[in-house]
């Protein structure tokens, strides 16, 4: 057959022909085509060929020239290699045959994989697995099997698929599971993908949805805490929907609820020792075990510390110990104490402050009805704005303290009726005596005063008779003429003359008279008195004026 090709004289160009090696120099090997002249292979392009080229070697060449400037034949062995890789991937192509190869450097918009015989392939990023591929250099020198999805020979263009091969064993292996798949099944898969709301399982050819509420009995603040995208899990099938395909998986259903026994382990009054994994404006929770969860309150922080947020007591990750208050285990709830581990400093109050003690502390507050005032670090006491004062009227506490003002009070009671804090009620005007006990004494009916008018209203005049005693002129006691409005007869300030006509001590009242105190003014001189403002009343003067008569003139 060889003798045959050796005679035949219409050897084309273009074509691939057989030779046999004559020589092999240094830098080239001769080939003899049967035609009329040899042609020389540069050596090089029979460098990794194993065993080496010798004469005698029957190959396959591709002839580029009949003849070249030295009347020799140009001819190329790798031209003649490629030219069959491309036949042979064409005819595989036309059988629908799988080509295998190694993906060999990263490209624009994919990855070049090298196929039979060095070619070189394109495989799109789309086409590389099932789900967009963020990183491809992943892939680089890995040997996969591909489909020919596009073929161009004259281009020398040729597209893989590894994502068609893949779909299709889905497919298959989809089908297998769905026959098999029911609810309540333990199953094996393969982590997919991690969401903020779960992690995607592959359970073979279809996915099933792991959500975070159901990883863990205990908190799992990210799917990413618990799982890596390729990890192998055993899952347990929850709800199965075989016309939609919906797969819900659980993986905390696999071992048993730790609350179904935790009232056995944490009664009330149990210290418990763990670890703070968050923390909210109300409180702290604390882990004690995988899946259970207790929360201190924020007032149950500390007995006397005015803890505004759970963070200046304790942060993240603290160990803490904490006393069980209650227990929940049908909600899932447990309440817990950290100030019931030190001694209440409220039980001994009642024993330290007893009724009458003066104390003095720093006005921490004030609201509407009275300050309070710190008589220790975090216990306060209040004072009500009824027990300011004895005689001012006053409006609004901030009239008479502000905030950080030290003031003295004297302990009026102790409350400890209600709840672990007892209510601690104090007095300012207790630290003196009752100036009312005094006034019906200093202030007798019908004596006439001096007084300054404080307040002018439509039924009369409010006058001070000393600081913080005050008394109604009314309109009818203004003059023996009729008055139909004060304002156009007294004025804030003005000081005026009145007797006094009425003490209530228990209303706190006194009522005065200005024409009361003119009658008595005027008889008084008319018997040759003068009333003053020394204290004497009117029954006063007619004793003095009968003292001086004889006992027949007094009969």
């Amino acid at each position: 057959m060889f003798e045959e090709s050796l005679k035949r004289e219409d050897i084309k160009e273009g074509a691939i022909v057989k030779g046999r090696v004559i020589a092999v120099a240094k830098d080239y090997v001769v080939v003899d085509i049967g035609y009329k002249s040899e042609g020389q292979v540069p050596i090089e392009e029979f460098a990794g060929i194993d065993p080496a080229v010798k004469p005698g070697d029957e190959i396959e060449v591709f002839l580029e020239s009949r003849e070249n400037e030295n009347g020799l034949c140009v001819l190329s062995k790798e031209k003649a290699d490629r030219l069959k890789v491309w036949d042979e991937i064409s005819e595989a192509c036309e059988r629908d045959e799988l080509i295998e190869g190694v993906i060999s450097q990263r490209v624009k918009g994919g990855l070049s994989v090298t196929i039979r015989g060095g070619v070189k392939a394109f495989l799109p990023g789309s086409q590389v697995d099932l789900r967009p591929v963020r990183n491809l250099d992943a892939f680089i020198g890995k040997n996969y099997k591909f489909k020919v999805i596009k073929f161009n020979k004259k281009r020398g263009n040729i597209v893989l698929s590894r994502r068609v091969l893949l779909e299709k064993e889905r497919a298959e292996l989809k089908g297998q599971t769905l026959e098999k798949l029911k609810e309540g099944q333990v199953v094996d898969g393969i982590v997919k993908n991690l969401t903020e709301y779960g992690a995607f399982i592959d359970l073979g050819g279809i996915d099933g949805l792991l959500h975070i509420t159901d990883m863990s009995w205990g908190r799992v603040n990210h799917p990413s805490e618990m799982f890596q995208v390729g990890d192998h899990v055993r899952v347990k099938v929850l709800k199965f929907n075989s016309e939609t395909e919906r797969v819900s998986l659980g993986l905390k259903q696999i071992s048993e609820d730790p609350w179904k026994s935790a009232a056995e382990r944490y009664t009330p009054g149990t210290v418990v020792k763990g670890r703070v994994v968050s923390l909210k404006d109300y409180g702290a929770f604390i882990e004690l075990e995988q899946g259970i969860e207790g929360l201190v309150h924020i007032s149950e922080m500390s007995w006397t510390r005015r803890v505004k947020h759970p963070s200046k007591v304790v942060a993240v990750g603290d160990v803490v110990e904490a006393v069980v208050l209650d227990i929940d285990a049908s909600q899932n709830r447990i309440s817990l104490g950290m100030k019931q581990l030190e001694p209440n400093p409220y039980e001994a109050l009642t024993s330290k402050y007893p009724p009458g003690t003066v104390v003095r502390g720093k006005v921490r507050n004030i609201a509407d009805f009275g300050i309070f005032v710190e008589i220790e670090e975090g216990i306060d006491g209040l004072v009500h704005i009824s027990d300011m004062s004895w005689t001012q009227r006053v409006k609004h506490p901030s009239e008479l303290y502000q905030k950080g003002d030290e003031v003295e009070a004297v302990v009026l009671n102790i409350d400890t009726t209600e709840g672990d804090k007892p209510k601690i009620s104090l007095g300012i005007k207790q630290l003196i005596g009752d100036p009312w006990d005094r006034i019906p004494f200093d202030y007798p009916v019908g004596k006439i005063v001096s007084a300054k008018v404080q307040k002018v209203l439509d039924f009369g005049a409010f006058v001070e008779l000393e600081k913080g005693i005050e008394g109604l002129i009314h309109v009818s006691e203004i003059s023996d003429s009729r008055v139909e409005d004060p304002r156009e007869v007294l004025k804030p300030g003005q000081d005026v003359k009145a007797e006094i006509i009425s003490i209530d001590a228990a209303e706190r009242k006194i009522g005065l008279s200005m024409k009361a105190a003119l009658r008595s003014e005027e008889l008084a001189e008319a018997q040759g008195y003068t009333a003053g403002t020394s204290g004497a009343t009117l029954g006063d003067v007619f004793r003095s004026k009968l003292k001086g008569l004889s006992k027949n003139d007094q009969e």
